[in-house]
């Protein structure tokens, strides 16, 4: 019987950070503000727009701007999302062996969906991608298990069929909430020592190791021949 490996994907599936961090200095440059490095903007990645304008701006969103700013970010990054986008060193292997021994993957991303799907169809993923959920798609965003469960039920999975894979501690929360095991992702946008106090069922250094992790904790019955 097949089983369903779930991604997030910023930071896990697609090295989305170089775009994102465009966008934080863009909102700098309008300020007046000289850019960042990327290596400051990162890290926040994951945490989307509420991560970068809090690392680019120093705002948080309870700032009688945060919403304003917030769109004009949005609205930067949708216009120019794909130009440095790409999969991580691994990631087109690591979905091939999974398809080629009996595995279904899909993503659960906290990217609203009018940025998330764009992106995925751009990257070559859409075609192969059993269910993809935004951030926007269930009743709530990560760390609530909501967008697992959506995401395995509409795939045709229980949840004790499904793994979850990410490089946030959200998750983590996430998986262990919806009864799924879980993968932390350390090549991504959180750091491994930080990746190591998750508590998750495995820890991948490299997209390579995911396929190592899956096989041990959600083995297939048989590969198909």
């Amino acid at each position: 019987m097949s089983k369903l490996v779930l991604f997030d994907f910023d930071g896990t599936l697609a090295d989305t950070a170089p775009d994102l961090a465009a966008a934080a200095n863009k909102a700098r440059a309008r300020k007046g503000l000289a850019p960042l490095p990327y290596e400051t903007l990162r890290p926040m990645a994951s945490q989307g727009a509420r991560g970068l304008l809090k690392a680019g701006l120093d705002i948080d969103p309870g700032h009688p701007e945060y919403e304003v700013l917030k769109r004009q970010f949005l609205d930067d990054y949708e216009q120019d999302m794909t130009s440095l986008t790409v999969l991580f060193d691994g990631i087109p292997q690591l979905l091939a062996t999974l398809r080629q021994n009996g595995y279904r993957w899909g993503i659960v991303t906290n990217k609203v969906e009018y940025l998330a799907l764009p992106i995925v169809q751009h990257l070559g993923l859409a075609a192969d991608c059993t269910v993809t959920v935004g951030g926007d798609t269930a009743s709530h965003p990560k760390p609530h298990p909501a967008p697992l469960l959506y995401a395995a039920d509409k795939a045709g999975f229980t949840p004790e069929q499904c793994i979850y894979v990410g490089d946030d501690e959200r998750d983590v929360i996430a998986g262990k909430a919806a009864g799924m095991p879980t993968i932390a992702a350390a090549y991504g946008y959180c750091g491994l020592g930080e990746v190591s106090s998750w508590q998750a069922d495995a820890i991948a250094r490299t997209p390579a190791e995911i396929w190592h992790a899956v096989q041990r904790l959600l083995p297939v019955d048989c590969a198909p021949a």
